[in-house]
Parts: C-alpha cells; structure tokens; sequence
C-alpha cells in the first residue's frame, strides 16, 4: 500500500470513514465501475460521496446504489444522472461469494473507499459486513478512547 501513495496515479476520491463505525467489516473486494464520461472527469475534480451507499446483487449483476456523483458543469449535452444505479465489476466467482454472504449469511455490501489506482481508473473497495449493535459501538469507542489516552500517558511521560 506505500507504493500507491507515493505513485502520482493514486488518488484517493472519497471514503465512508462511518463504515468501520456502523458496521464489523469481515472482508473486502476490489471492484471496477461502470461510468460515463461526465462522470469520470467530475470525479477527478473531487466531487463525490459513498456515505449513504451501499452495493447490490441483482440478477446476476452487482449494482452500487445510491452513490452520489456531482454535475460535470463543461459537459452541455452528455450530462449524467447524480445518483444513478452503477454497475460494479467483479468475477463470477467474487459475485456468487458476495450472493451468499448477502442472502444466506445476511451480510451487507457497504462502499470503503473510491479512488483511481495506479493506472488512473476509478475503483471501489467494498466491504462485507455485519451490522453492529449499539453496545458493540460503544465498545469500540471505548477501546479507541483507552488507546488515544494510552498514547497520551507513554508520550507524556517519556
């Protein structure tokens, strides 16, 4: 992962930091998307949000919903529906696991991070997850809360 921060490509376009909050993420899957042209060159500006979004597997295909993407403002004629069903693409094998994980297991597919990669095209890391109850939230505030405080107590009496 350090090689991709220091590669000019690499670019980090949004991320659902609430994710590791809400919910216990067991795996996750890198996938590339189907975009327009407006669509790719207003996420290169930045404009974008995964927070309320989450993927999909219908009819054999799997579908980001609900992923915010803002108005390329020089596109006149080719503009893109903001926050149109976008198709994900992921192996056959990756889908039949992300079918069972969501319909048996009762798993959700939730968004990470979106960003281009090293070869400049844009890509999702999906997360599969559990949903967490109120006191497994509180629990993981409270170990971060220990931790930060922890890191306080060494640093000041170094």
């Amino acid at each position: 992962m350090a090689k991709q921060k220091t590669d000019p490509n690499y670019k980090v376009i949004a991320e659902n930091r609430r994710a590791r909050f809400d919910y216990a993420i067991e795996e996750d899957i890198e996938c590339g998307i189907v975009l327009e042209g407006s669509e790719v060159k207003s996420l290169r500006t930045g404009g974008s949000n995964i927070a309320e979004s989450y993927a999909s597997v219908d009819d054999g295909e799997l579908w980001l919903i609900n992923c915010y993407i803002a108005p390329y403002e020089q596109a006149k004629v080719f503009k893109h529906e903001e926050r149109r069903r976008r198709k994900l693409l992921v192996s056959r094998k990756e889908l039949s696991n992300l079918w069972n994980a969501t319909q048996r297991k009762g798993m959700t597919l939730v968004p990470l991070v979106l960003y281009f990669n090293h070869k400049g095209r844009a890509k999702l890391k999906i997360g599969i997850a559990k949903g967490k109850k109120i006191h497994d939230k509180r629990e993981t505030q409270a170990k971060r809360d220990w931790s930060r405080q922890k890191q306080r107590l060494l640093k000041d009496h170094s």
